[in-house]
């Protein structure tokens, strides 16, 4: 192939129509297993894809990628946001050229453009025990919706459940092992499979949402309509987020969002004396720098744990 025609195939393929950019997208999220990761790539490609096609169409490639995180930028998101877009932006351009539409070389280009430093690391929410009882006492008992709402939420807080794995939540997760209620096989980030155990102040609570629902199989959670009727459809993560924000009103507690209960779950737990590779296990973390960061501690190197063995041994001096 001469130069002059590589020249042109590489100029067609940094060119992408929207029906390519749309079929590069779907591939992207069909590699996804995380429903969460699906609508967060989602996002993040369908807003690119607006911005790529309003402006000059100067090809799919490095340079254009480069203006677009600095169009992020200028919208003053956070560094893990912009980063989570350019990441998003990086798997539409592989998937591109796995389609013939984009070439190696400018894929490679794409991959190079660096993300934004994070300039220190946003704190997280935590609830205090007291405060983790005032929000499960702010539940009303007296509603259909307010006892699948406190269900919910103690499994986000009890068992440090994530939004989606509430949503996807199926009776027969519900079993009895070694004497105590477990969710078995339950499938979370990245495709990973964990059992987790149910309190039984937690198990309490569905068993409250099952009796007066009905909902003998399939999905725990179902909607409920005004009127307090139950419906067979499942809930969707927006349920289960106005249900935080509705108990968290009526307690008082500000800015909660329905991650902040797993956060309070692995922080309970390590207040309790619970292991960090327990609680690592818990909450289905791949690192368990991901669960220090979830408690909000790290590594204590002045006070370490195996400096209290109370061994001593005679060194030469001499």
């Amino acid at each position: 192939m001469s130069k002059k025609h590589q020249r042109k195939s590489v100029s067609r393929s940094a060119a992408l129509t929207i029906p390519e950019l749309e079929q590069s997208k779907a591939a992207v999220l069909n590699t996804l297993a995380s429903p969460h990761s699906r609508r967060s790539y989602g996002y993040a490609i369908g807003r690119f894809i607006v911005w790529y096609c309003g402006e000059p169409r100067l090809g799919f490639n490095r340079s254009v990628v480069v203006r677009y995180r600095s169009f992020l930028e200028s919208l003053s998101l956070s560094a893990a946001t912009i980063n989570l877009h350019l990441t998003a932006i990086r798997r539409l351009a592989d998937e591109a050229t796995e389609s013939g539409w984009l070439s190696p070389e400018l894929v490679t280009g794409i991959r190079r453009v660096k993300g934004v430093k994070r300039l220190g690391r946003k704190i997280g929410n935590w609830l205090t025990g007291n405060q983790a009882q005032e929000l499960l006492n702010a539940v009303s008992q007296n509603t259909l919706q307010g006892r699948r709402d406190g269900a919910m939420l103690g499994l986000l807080l009890g068992c440090g459940l994530r939004r989606s794995e509430v949503v996807g939540l199926r009776l027969d997760h519900l079993q009895l092992r070694e004497s105590h209620w477990v969710i078995v096989d339950l499938v979370g980030k990245g495709g990973r499979i964990r059992t987790v155990p149910v309190p039984n102040w937690c198990k309490g609570l569905v068993d409250v949402w099952l009796r007066h629902s009905g909902v003998n199989e399939g999905k725990v959670f179902r909607r409920v309509l005004k009127n307090g009727a139950r419906q067979d459809a499942g809930v969707t993560a927006n349920v289960v987020w106005y249900a935080v924000k509705r108990c968290a009103k009526r307690a008082g507690i500000n800015n909660l969002a329905p991650h902040d209960l797993r956060r309070s779950c692995a922080r309970l737990c390590h207040a309790c004396g619970g292991d960090l590779e327990q609680i690592q296990f818990l909450l289905g973390h791949a690192s368990v720098q991901t669960t220090e960061r979830y408690i909000g501690c790290k590594q204590n190197l002045k006070e370490a744990v195996n400096d209290r063995f109370g061994i001593s041994v005679e060194s030469d001096a001499a």
